[in-house]
């Protein structure tokens, strides 16, 4: 008689390339959709990472290579084709971050090998085969719509933060942003435009940086937007959003934003970005 073993995880190096703002859980206390391309030049979605939760030296930051154990199937009921369980005492960061040196042209060497596509082509990979993240090259951004949001956390979330934990380390403060961000663009197929709203967590740390600046969740909303249209998707900038859906349904999110200079000429100055360190004060 045969008996047919399940796989076990395998072990993965990802660069990560996605990062969402942190949302409360109430089985891993918080969690981060985190996102990235292997080695071999393939889609993968980490979830459920809790990220604020793990010991320094494993909280990765975007365009770092992570070793990690990954069992071949989603979260529960989570069909969708690149998404894998970590064994999160596996993470372990195995190098520093990308440069941004000479155009960026470290972590462009491997998004521009990326396939792009797209809203249109990304929703029609979902329906054919649950593919669910992909790159997108906007032709045009009309806007980044500011959009009022539910000011508290839904009831359950809530009393995360009040209740005592029995098990594990504390709960950690986590504030919801007021606001919801949209993008307003169109692709080279179709001159309707799309929305789609961000959730890249440099958004939310933005945020959250400016209200502290400004002291006005209103002015910080604006100067999130100056950040996110102005110059992130400028004319300067070969502007390309990392795109994903939202589980169970096909709605796309764009879940990052990959800004490189339109024209990368060599430069032995280092290209410093706003969002080089991670703000752990969310």
């Amino acid at each position: 008689m045969n008996i047919k073993v399940p796989p076990g995880p395998v072990r993965t190096r990802v660069l990560v390339t996605v990062m969402t703002y942190p949302h409360p859980s109430l089985k891993y206390q918080e969690l981060v959709c985190t996102a990235g391309i292997t080695e071999a030049g393939e889609w993968v979605r980490l979830y459920p990472i809790d990220y604020r939760y793990r010991s320094v030296n494993q909280r990765f930051r975007k365009y770092q290579w992570i070793d990690v154990d990954l069992w071949p199937n989603g979260e529960g009921n989570d069909n969708r084709k690149e998404s894998r369980r970590p064994e999160l005492d596996s993470i372990a960061v195995v190098s520093e971050p990308l440069p941004t040196a000479n155009g960026w042209a470290a972590r462009r060497a491997i998004i521009d090998a990326m396939p792009h596509h797209t809203h249109k082509q990304l929703a029609a990979r979902f329906d054919s085969d649950k593919t669910s993240l992909g790159i997108l090259r906007p032709t045009k951004i009309h806007d980044l719509e500011i959009r009022p949001a539910d000011r508290d956390w839904k009831p359950e979330w809530q009393q995360l933060f009040s209740q005592l934990t029995l098990f594990g380390p504390p709960q950690k403060p986590l504030r919801k942003l007021p606001y919801t961000f949209h993008y307003k663009f169109e692709c080279d197929d179709d001159t309707k435009p799309h929305y789609a709203m961000c959730e890249d967590w440099e958004l939310g740390v933005l945020f959250l940086n400016e209200v502290a600046r400004l002291g006005s969740e209103e002015a910080a909303a604006e100067s999130v937007k100056k950040k996110f249209l102005g110059e992130l998707c400028s004319p300067a900038k070969d502007t390309r959003f990392f795109m994903g859906t939202f589980f169970p349904y096909n709605t796309w999110l764009v879940l990052g934003v990959f800004w490189p200079p339109r024209e990368a000429k060599p430069s032995a100055k280092k290209d410093v970005s706003l969002f080089d360190e991670i703000d752990e004060a969310t």
